[in-house]
């Protein structure tokens, strides 16, 4: 009897025990992550994208204008400033995927960031950074090169800031909730949706309060705004700090693929076992570079196990592998989840591309229509994006709301189509858009004819300007499916370790596409002779922009195709993850050692689910 009672109070005791656990798994995370931690995350990248939305939207006309620069000196140094803007992202993902985690990496990038607005503010509003100005454009003074340096230097330390900030909020903000395709399912919100709109309302505030001041009040204002504004969003998100799931970091990635390449060349020769579970695994060595689930053996490439042979000289003294002679199988999965995704990212580059020409050709072409909205204002020709915008902005929640039900009735999937399939949505409605640019075209060159205006390029064609409308209309429309898809398959589909680096992707696909557009712009004006030229230098109206939009057209439809191959042959990474018993069993021992939660190595604990992570 009295064994019965000793073992009953233990059973009560461990009881207990058990409940004071699940009390501490509660309690943090009720404490780290969440909802409640995006006004902090979010106010980063808003100010970002509200500061550079806002400046790069005019910049051609403050160095024209306020600096003096010649016109193609001007494009040539907003080219530049766009395309490092473009690729400092990539070494922001390094620092924060390899040693300095997504937290300070944004820490660090917001404040150059901010360094670089408060110089060109400076600039802006004192007269000694900036020539005297010149109302009527003849024999300007130019900028002295100690003026320009100043420019050039805080147009750099701009670049370096975003490269900091952009491919890590956006993951930043991903880690606060679980983004395991069980959670992703039951959720009546998709992130990556939410994080394109509030970029897009700060665009949008941009493209209407900051250029309205910049044109109207002045240019230390319309600079001086988005500063502060960036200064109150690095205090925020500072302040923020003790809400936030800061994930550990596991060493540089890039490092690790080098090690598997080195390791698989050095054991060419070697055969690989006909059972992939005699490959290398260590659960301990790879814990801080899954802790959200283990890659699994893939059949794809199977040239790179060989890097997880285990021979007698992979092992040092204290029976640890050679990481230059031995890699585990998670390792080589990274390297391989990287090649199979590199085929997807590359189509977006030519669909950046294609739709470049909105923020050059198009806006040509409003400048000689009609923009009367009223007897005394007419929209000014740049502003006509707008449109894209406001389409971006109202299709998002449309798609969440409406689209998703709709498509699960038929696809049976929680989340209405899975992110391949939104890409190529988009893609073909992208193509849809080409079309409607030549069409319009065609339309606003017969109405130039039917009125003598052909010779007159300055002269305002009688047809509006709102037939541009359906073209940019289409353009937020593809950008809502392919643009948000692709940034949402880019962070599911990359390995844990390695996502801040995949947002930097999208932002390099951004800048090698618009080098692209540069190179067909000018190849395509270079080879269509000089009389009938398609791309002419003065007259839009004797050029045949619709042929050039034809053949966008047509490297687009050959770009779906590859695309729709790509996609049809891609693996979806196989992912171990750990079940929900054994999370809490993490988690308690992360509350118990007074750590962070996610920061914890996985042990080999209990059993796991395997499943094959779509979204």
């Amino acid at each position: 009897m009295e064994e019965e009672n000793i073992k009953l109070q233990k059973k009560v005791t461990e009881n207990d025990e058990e409940e004071k656990k699940s009390d501490v798994i509660k309690f943090h995370k009720k404490k780290l992550g969440g909802v409640r931690t995006m006004p902090f995350i979010l106010a980063n990248e808003i100010c970002d994208r509200f500061a550079s939305a806002g400046f790069n939207a005019n910049m051609i006309s403050y160095l024209t204008q306020e600096l003096n620069l010649p016109l193609v000196k001007a494009s040539n140094t907003v080219s530049n400033f766009a395309g490092t803007s473009s690729f400092t992202p990539l070494i922001g993902a390094f620092f924060a995927d390899s040693f300095a985690g997504r937290f300070w990496t944004i820490v660090v990038g917001s404040i150059i960031y901010e360094l670089g607005m408060v110089s060109i503010t400076t600039s802006a509003f004192l007269p000694r950074l900036h020539p005297p100005p010149c109302r009527t454009q003849v024999n300007c003074q130019e900028a002295s090169n100690l003026q320009l340096w100043i420019l050039y230097i805080a147009l750099l330390l701009t670049s370096l800031g975003t490269g900091g900030i952009r491919p890590c909020v956006v993951t930043f903000a991903a880690d606060q909730f679980d983004m395991n395709k069980s959670k992703t399912e039951t959720r009546t919100w998709n992130f990556f949706n939410w994080y394109y709109f509030c970029m897009g309302m700060a665009s949008l505030a941009a493209l209407t309060i900051v250029v309205y001041i910049q044109d109207n009040v002045s240019w230390g204002w319309g600079l001086g705004i988005p500063t502060i504004t960036m200064g109150f969003s690095i205090i925020v998100f500072i302040l923020g700090s003790p809400l936030y799931r800061k994930v550990k970091m596991g060493g540089s990635p890039f490092v690790r693929l080098t090690q598997v390449i080195v390791a698989a060349v050095r054991k060419r020769k070697a055969v690989a076992p006909t059972d992939p579970r005699l490959l290398y695994e260590n659960r301990e060595l790879d814990a801080d570079i899954s802790s959200n689930g283990r890659l699994l053996h893939s059949n794809q490439f199977k040239w790179l196990d060989r890097a997880a042979i285990v021979t007698n000289s992979d092992m040092n003294g204290s029976n640890q592998p050679n990481q230059w002679r031995l890699a585990t199988v998670h390792r080589v999965e990274e390297l391989k989840t990287i090649i199979r995704m590199l085929p997807i990212w590359a189509a977006a580059i030519l669909s950046v591309a294609s739709h470049s020409h909105l923020n050059s050709f198009t806006i040509q072409q409003a400048r000689s229509m009609d923009r009367r909205l009223s007897r005394s204002f007419q929209i000014p020709p740049a502003s006509m994006s707008i449109f894209s915008t406001l389409t971006l902005l109202i299709g998002l929640p449309l798609y969440e709301r409406v689209f998703v039900p709709f498509a699960r009735r038929f696809t049976r999937n929680p989340v209405g189509i899975t992110c391949l399939q939104r890409m190529g949505i988009g893609f073909f409605i992208s193509i849809l858009a080409t079309i409607a640019s030549a069409l319009i075209e065609i339309k606003r060159k017969a109405v130039a004819a039917d009125h003598n205006l052909l010779d007159k390029p300055t002269a305002i064609i009688p047809i509006s300007a709102f037939w541009l409308l359906p073209q940019y209309c289409l353009h937020g429309v593809a950008e809502i499916f392919m643009a948000v898809g692709h940034l949402e398959f880019l962070y599911d589909q990359s390995p844990e370790s390695m996502r801040s680096t995949a947002a930097a992707l999208y932002w390099i696909a951004i800048a090698i596409g618009n080098y692209t557009s540069t190179i067909m712009v000018s190849s395509v004006h270079k080879y269509t002779g000089k009389k009938r030229n398609w791309l002419p230098d003065r007259n839009l109206n004797r050029g045949r922009l619709e042929n050039y939009y034809w053949l966008v057209t047509v490297l687009q439809v050959i770009n779906l195709i590859y695309y729709v191959i790509c996609a049809w042959f891609y693996n979806y990474k196989p992912i171990e993850v750990l079940t929900e018993t054994e999370c809490k069993e993490e988690d308690v021992e992360s509350a118990d050692n007074t750590k962070p939660l996610l920061n914890d190595s996985k042990g080999d604990k209990g059993d796991t689910e395997v499943e094959l992570v779509k979204n």
